[in-house]
This record gives structure tokens, C-alpha cells and sequence, in this order.
């Protein structure tokens, strides 16, 4: 009777370990696939957050100088209907780069390009008055070219904050 105990408990320890062969490579699998997943995840987020900080500061940018060329030619009396639909064009991919990263990026981010947005929004408001003939008191292209040097702080600080978040260091 003692051998017949001692192969049933053989063979409920080999029934056993047959399974747990089989479990613990399936447990193993399923762990390292949803490691692989939230780390395929990471990096789709990382590359999204990316893609829309580039196309913000390359944005921001291009608004940035074009607004100052137009004052420039404001100043000079050469202001064109070319310049003005760039300008606008610039504008418009500007606001539509911040709409397009509300969803993506930190709040820090967002705040930093309204913050920028204001001086920009403020300059382009005053080439538009300069440009129809209707500036506002003081307001000339050459005192809103030195007004626009205020933009560079926050564009700088955008980009700085970007940078940051997106693990550049220097």
C-alpha cells in the first residue's frame, strides 16, 4: 500500500509539474508582451510629443520672422499683398501647431506658447494697423520691430521648457 501511495503522489507531482511546465512560460510571455506594449506606447507618445514640438517652435519661428520682415518693409514703404498672405499663412499654421499640441503636450508647454502668442498676436495686431494707415498713438513699424524683441524670451523659454520635457539637457 505504501508504493501504491508513493506512485500516486509521483504521479500527481509529475501531472503537476507538466502543468506548471506549461503555465509559467505562458505567465512569462504574457508579461514580457505587456512590457513590450506599455514601452511601444512610451515611445509613440515620446515621438507624438516630439513631432508637435517641432512643429510649434518651427512654427513659432517662421511667425516670428516674418512678422519682424513685415515690419521691416512696413518701415521701408515695401510692404506687398505677398508679404501679407505669408504673414497670414504663418499666423494661421501657428495657431493651428498650438490647437493641434493641446490634446499631446503638458500644460507648462501650452502656457509658454500662450505666453509667446501674446507678444506675437500683439505685434502682428500692430503691423495690420500700421499696414491700413491706422496705428495706434506712438505705434510705428520701427517702435514694433523693437517691441518684437520682446517675443524672444518666451520663444526661447518655449524651446528651453521642449527641451526639457523631452530629455535634452546641455
Amino acid at each position: 500500500m505504501a508504493e501504491a501511495i508513493a506512485a500516486a503522489i509521483t504521479a500527481a507531482a509529475g501531472v503537476g509539474g507538466a502543468l506548471l511546465g506549461a503555465l509559467l512560460p505562458q505567465r512569462f510571455n504574457a508579461r514580457e508582451r505587456a512590457a513590450e506594449a506599455q514601452l511601444a506606447e512610451r515611445r509613440r507618445t515620446f515621438e507624438e510629443r516630439r513631432a508637435a514640438y517641432t512643429a510649434m517652435n518651427r512654427a513659432s519661428e517662421l511667425f516670428h520672422t516674418l512678422l519682424k520682415d513685415a515690419l521691416h518693409r512696413l518701415r521701408d514703404g515695401v510692404y506687398t499683398d505677398e508679404d501679407r498672405t505669408r504673414l497670414e499663412e504663418a499666423r494661421r499654421d501657428f495657431r493651428d501647431r498650438y490647437a493641434e499640441a493641446q490634446m499631446i503636450v503638458p500644460e507648462r508647454i501650452l502656457a509658454a506658447s500662450r505666453e509667446l502668442n501674446k507678444v506675437l498676436a500683439g505685434m502682428d495686431a500692430a503691423a495690420k494697423r500700421i499696414d491700413r494707415g491706422m496705428p495706434a498713438e506712438g505705434e510705428s513699424a520701427q517702435a514694433a520691430l523693437l517691441d518684437l524683441k520682446a517675443a524672444e524670451v518666451p520663444l526661447a523659454g518655449m524651446r528651453r521648457l521642449m527641451r526639457e520635457d523631452l530629455g535634452v539637457r546641455d
